[in-house]
């Protein structure tokens, strides 16, 4: 009888992972950081709040991302892809103040261009029509003036802060008992009515100053109101001890990736 062929089974080799180069490790990380500051710079951007004038809905020390593409300026090539809109009225925006510039303020959008706005004892009045706010706020008696609460048909005093950007930048728009808000123009007013230097003082918000829209609380930190005045290389050192020994019991938990609305 012949001998059957002797039949050898090979075990297969598992084969080597290629190790990552470190070449290739360095254009990995640099790839996640170009996408990061393309992020950063382009789509969101962090802020802090410093002042309570959004208090009701931001508090003093709400860290929030700010939405930098939804309401930019609209790019012809990228129309279909991006939802670009305007603001409306009740949007939280994030401008560049035209009183100050190179500071970032946050406000609502109270009205766009053509409404007509005017406040009878602190309500808001839109083309004739009293506003229900529930966002608004009174949280400081002592600090509304006659001003305020009847704009603008109760001119300011020279007392009030930024009346000589009233005058120059305000009167020619009032039509009757109403201001009216030019073409590319918006009118904005801090949710704590009392305490809130808005478009009341320094009138209207240009369309091209508006950088976006926040979106969510990201982190918040209890924080001094007058913390942002404290400018010194001491006081942020300070304060930045400050935050590393209290993190865990000043922050805000309940806070923590709230949507702003």
């Amino acid at each position: 009888m012949a001998n059957e062929p002797e039949v050898k089974q090979q075990s297969e080799a598992t084969p080597e992972e290629p190790k990552e180069t470190t070449a290739e490790f360095i254009a990995s990380i640099a790839s996640v950081l170009v996408i990061g500051l393309f992020i950063i710079t382009f789509c969101m951007q962090a802020f802090e709040i410093p002042t309570p004038s959004m208090v009701g809905t931001l508090l003093i020390g709400d860290h929030v991302f700010v939405d930098r593409v939804r309401l930019a300026p609209k790019s012809s090539w990228m129309d279909k892809l991006i939802p670009y809109r305007d603001p409306k009225r009740g949007d939280i925006v994030v401008f560049v103040s035209p009183a100050e510039p190179g500071l970032f303020v946050v406000k609502r959008v109270i009205g766009v261009p053509g409404d007509r706005i005017h406040l009878i004892g602190g309500t808001v009045y839109v083309n004739g029509q009293p506003q229900t706010e529930p966002w608004a706020i009174h949280s400081d008696p002592d600090q509304r003036t006659p001003y305020k609460e009847n704009f603008p048909n109760v001119p300011p005093t020279a007392d009030d802060r930024l009346y000589d950007r009233w005058e120059l930048h305000m009167t020619e728009f009032i039509q009757g008992e109403d201001l009216v808000v030019p073409p590319g123009n918006y009118f904005g007013m801090g949710d704590n009515r009392d305490v809130s230097y808005d478009s009341r003082y320094w009138g209207f918000i240009p369309r091209e100053n508006v950088v976006g829209r926040p979106m969510f609380i990201y982190w918040s930190f209890q924080t001094p109101g007058d913390e942002y005045m404290r400018t010194g290389i001491g006081d942020r050192i300070g304060f930045f001890f400050h935050i590393l020994t209290h993190f865990f019991n000043e922050t805000r938990w309940s806070r923590m990736l709230h949507l702003v609305r």
